[in-house]
């Protein structure tokens, strides 16, 4: 069973950047893929990018392409999360998520792939 704790969110004004960390725990962290989704207010959870164990392999939603990058430190058991160029509908819950394992080029998009959660960071961008 794999533990997720996410850090780095906070309020931002639109154009700014952030860097959300999360620290994983209690499994070979390096053997599975990871990925980063968010909530907004009466929303449903949104996918929002994804790395394959190896990380070489990167998927991004339309909506942060660009924008936001995702990147893996498999020696430290960390996933990061750099965002630039913030908007007011990035304001969110970000949740770091480990998925389930596949191949080391498996990077899932879909939400049922992630089996483990972190208890989330907020992200608000002030306009």
């Amino acid at each position: 069973q794999v533990q997720l704790v996410e850090s780095g969110g906070g309020l931002v004004q639109a154009g700014g950047s952030l860097r959300l960390s999360c620290a994983a725990s209690g499994r070979t962290f390096s053997n599975g893929p990871m990925g980063w989704f968010r909530q907004a207010p009466g929303e449903e959870r949104e996918f929002v990018v994804a790395v394959s164990s190896n990380g070489e392999n990167t998927i991004y939603a339309d909506s942060v392409k660009g924008r936001f990058t995702i990147s893996r430190d498999n020696a430290k058991n960390m996933l990061y999360l750099q965002m630039n160029s913030l908007k007011p509908e990035d304001t969110a819950v970000y949740y770091c998520a480990a998925g389930v394992f596949g191949s080391a080029w498996y990077a899932p998009v879909a939400l049922d792939a992630y089996r483990t959660w972190g208890q989330g960071t907020q992200v608000t961008v002030s306009s």
